[in-house]
């Protein structure tokens, strides 16, 4: 992963830290329940977007270099991997 995108996603992650903190504090506050689930949605989203960022990035860099390489298979069973996983939400 280049510094540039390490610092985005290191920037997007202290966003998502503090959307959590506020979270905490409208449940500690019982603030109303669809205010409390649109910020969970915010922050889902967010996460969402970072994993995103980190994806491509691996593709760009990790996986490519494997399937031109010898761990092809390799490549192939994480992307797999992830896929599943995303198909989990």
């Amino acid at each position: 992963m280049n510094k540039e995108l390490k610092n985005k996603i290191a920037q997007q992650l202290k966003v998502i830290e503090g959307q959590v903190r506020g979270l905490q504090k409208m449940v500690a506050e019982d603030k109303y329940c669809v205010d409390v689930i649109t910020q969970t949605s915010a922050v889902r989203n967010s996460l969402s977007s970072v994993e995103g960022k980190i994806l491509e990035s691996h593709l760009h860099t990790c996986v490519g270099d494997q399937m031109q390489g010898q761990n092809k298979d390799k490549a192939i069973k994480e992307i797999l991997a992830v896929y599943k996983l995303a198909k989990k939400k």
